[in-house]
C-alpha cells in the first residue's frame, strides 16, 4: 500500500532574498516525503513565508495568514506555518494574536522546515528561532520559482548599516557573507538546471567578503562565477554607493558576463535628510560616484530607490531631490513612501509627515521619472542589443524579452515581433525600433 504524502501549499511574500529562502525550503520539501500543491483546499500544510520590511508588507503577511487559516475549516489543512521576517520579529505577537498558526520558523531556522512540519502535523505547536548569527543552508537544493532561466544568488545575510528607518538588522541579524566555495557550488547547480542569468543579492552586496576575508571581494566572486560556462549574464543588485570600489568597477569593465547594470539605493540627496537617515553619503558624494561609474562604463544602466516623506523632509528638500533626479537621469527608479517602523530611531523622530503628503511627493517623483525614462528610451532608437526571451504575448507574434539594462520584476521589457519560434531563456540580437515610457520594441536581427 502506497504511503500517503502530505500536500504542501507554499506562499512566499516580500523580496527576492526572501524568495531564495523559499526556494531552499521548497528544495527540502521536494525530496520525496511531501507533495507540493497550489490548491488551498487540497493542502494538508500551508506555509506562508512572511515579510514585514514596511507596514504594508506586514499587513499583507497578516492578511495572508488569516485568509489561509480559513482552509482549516473549508479545506483539509491541518497545519498553518509562518516562516520568514515577520515570524522572526513578531513571534510573540503571532502566538498571542493568531492562534490559528501552528508553527513559527525564523529567518535562520528554515532548514528545520521538514522537522517542523512533522511536529505540527502531530498536533504540536512549534517555534524555531535560531540565533541571528548563523546562515541556514548555504548551498542547499532549490526549486526555482523564476521560470528556470534566471535565479537569485544570495551572497550574504543581514546588515550592519543600521539606517535609522530600517528594521532589517532586527529580523536578519548582522552582516555575514556566504563563503565563496558554497556560492560557486550553488551557482554550478543552478547553471546545471538551466539558469543563464545569476542575479547577486544581499541587503548590501558591495561589502561581500569583508567579514570572512578581511577585504571587499565581490569582484573576485564575480570572476569565479563567470567561469561557469552556462552562465551568460551576472547582475548585481543592492550596492550601497559609498562602498563602490575600484576593483568592482574594473571587473565590470573587463568581465564580459558582468552586465553593465548597477542598483544603487541612494534613498535621498539632501545632506540633512541623509544624515537623519543614518546614511553615509552626501549629495556631493553621490554626484562623484555616479560620474565615476559613467565615465568608467559609458553604457552603464543605473537603478536607484528613494524614500519620500521621511520625518522632517521640507518642501525645499524635496524640490532639491527632484532637481537632483532630473540632473542625474537615472535609467531606472523606484520610490517608497516612508514607513514608520516600530523599534527604529526614525519612528521616534519628531516632524512625522502625513500620508497624503508622502503620496503626493511619491507621485510627483514618479511623474518626473516617467519623463526621464521616456527621453532615455527615445535615445535607444537604432541601438542593437542582446535580449533574453521571457515569454510571448498570446495570440500575437510578439515575444517579451529583457536587455542587460532590465532586471526582472522591477524594470521594463523589450517587445520583439517575429514569426520564428523562440524559447524562454534563449538569447537573440535585437535592433530597437520604438519605445513607450518604460518599455522598448525591436526587431530581431
Amino acid at each position: 500500500m502506497t504511503q500517503y504524502k502530505p500536500k504542501i501549499l507554499f506562499v512566499s511574500l516580500g523580496c527576492d532574498k526572501n524568495r531564495v529562502d523559499a526556494e531552499k525550503m521548497l528544495g527540502l520539501l521536494g525530496q520525496g516525503d511531501y507533495t507540493l500543491t497550489d490548491d488551498e483546499r487540497e493542502a494538508d500544510v500551508i506555509i506562508v513565508n512572511t515579510c514585514c520590511f514596511i507596514t504594508e508588507a506586514k499587513q499583507e503577511s497578516i492578511d495572508s495568514l488569516i485568509e489561509l487559516a480559513g482552509y482549516k475549516q473549508e479545506g483539509r489543512c491541518r497545519a498553518l506555518i509562518a516562516t520568514g521576517c515577520m515570524a522572526q520579529r513578531y513571534a510573540d505577537e503571532i502566538r498571542q494574536s493568531l492562534p490559528e498558526v501552528d508553527a513559527i520558523v525564523g529567518t535562520t531556522a528554515y532548514d528545520s522546515i521538514r522537522e517542523v512540519i512533522d511536529s505540527a502535523l502531530s498536533g504540536q505547536h512549534v517555534e524555531k528561532l535560531d540565533e541571528l548569527s548563523r546562515i541556514a543552508l548555504e548551498d542547499g537544493e532549490r526549486i526555482l520559482t523564476t521560470g528556470g532561466h534566471y535565479a537569485y544568488l544570495k551572497i550574504a545575510e543581514g546588515c550592519d548599516k543600521h539606517c535609522t528607518y530600517c528594521a532589517i538588522p532586527l529580523m536578519r541579524g548582522p552582516y555575514r557573507s556566504v563563503p565563496k566555495e558554497s556560492l560557486i557550488r550553488e551557482a554550478g547547480k543552478l547553471a546545471g538546471a538551466g539558469v543563464k542569468e545569476l542575479i547577486l543579492v544581499a541587503q548590501e552586496t558591495t561589502l561581500y567578503g569583508t567579514d570572512l576575508y578581511g577585504r571587499k571581494c565581490l569582484h573576485e566572486l564575480i570572476h569565479e562565477l563567470a567561469q561557469i560556462e552556462q552562465i551568460r549574464w551576472i547582475r548585481v543588485l543592492y550596492c550601497y554607493p559609498e562602498e563602490i570600489y575600484d576593483g568592482l568597477i574594473d571587473c565590470m569593465k573587463s568581465e564580459k558576463k558582468f552586465v553593465h547594470y548597477l542598483d544603487l539605493p541612494i534613498q535621498h540627496s539632501s545632506d540633512a535628510i541623509l544624515r537623519r537617515m543614518g546614511r553615509r553619503t552626501s549629495e556631493e558624494d553621490l554626484r562623484r560616484i555616479i560620474e565615476r561609474l559613467r565615465e568608467a562604463v559609458p553604457d552603464i544602466i543605473l537603478r536607484t530607490t528613494l524614500i519620500t516623506g521621511f520625518p522632517g523632509e521640507t518642501r525645499e528638500q524635496f524640490e532639491d531631490l527632484c532637481r537632483f533626479i532630473n540632473e542625474m537621469e537615472f535609467n531606472r527608479l523606484g520610490v517608497f513612501t516612508y514607513s514608520q517602523e516600530e523599534g527604529t530611531p526614525a519612528a521616534a523622530m519628531k516632524d512625522q509627515i502625513d500620508e497624503e503628503t508622502k503620496l503626493e511627493r511619491r507621485d510627483e517623483l514618479m511623474e518626473l521619472q516617467q519623463e526621464i525614462s521616456r527621453d532615455l528610451n527615445e535615445r535607444m532608437y537604432g541601438i542593437e542589443t542582446d535580449v533574453m526571451i521571457e515569454g510571448y504575448v498570446p495570440g500575437e507574434n510578439v515575444f517579451i524579452g529583457r536587455g542587460y539594462g532590465d532586471a526582472p520584476e522591477v524594470d521594463g521589457f523589450i517587445f520583439v515581433s517575429t514569426d520564428e519560434p523562440l524559447e524562454t531563456g534563449s538569447f537573440i540580437r535585437v535592433r530597437i525600433t520604438g519605445c513607450s515610457d518604460y518599455d522598448l520594441t525591436g526587431e530581431m536581427i
